[in-house]
């Protein structure tokens, strides 16, 4: 078993504005699809015009993004090894405006693995 594992990036996740707008208070829409291998970066970006409220379950309130605001999460990046701590494999990233529509811009959702 090799102890050094290299960065690998899953494809970017976005969700346009308009697809945002259109759905309900408090309704949550998915940001691309679920999660193809554990993660263990994330950057979540809202570069659209208004407040967004984020969550991993597409049920729950999990945390707000102010606009052109990001969020970046190391979780497990110094392990060597293939166990751990990560954001799991067919986990999913969920956005829903809070008040307002946004009206233009899109959320970017990074996400980073290891691999042996």
């Amino acid at each position: 078993m090799s102890l050094s594992i290299k960065f690998s990036a899953e494809p970017l996740r976005t969700t346009d504005f308009g697809a945002i707008a259109t759905i309900g208070v408090p309704e949550y829409i998915g940001v691309g699809t679920s999660l193809g291998r554990p993660v263990r970066q994330i950057l979540i970006q809202n570069l659209t015009d208004v407040l967004l409220m984020f969550s991993f379950d597409g049920i729950e309130d999990h945390f707000p993004l102010l606009s052109n605001g990001y969020l970046i999460l190391d979780i497990t990046s110094n392990k060597t090894l293939p166990q751990g701590f990560f954001l799991a494999e067919g986990e999913r990233l969920y956005v829903r405006k809070c008040i307002v529509n946004p009206t233009l811009g899109a959320v970017y959702f990074t996400t980073f693995c290891g691999a042996e």
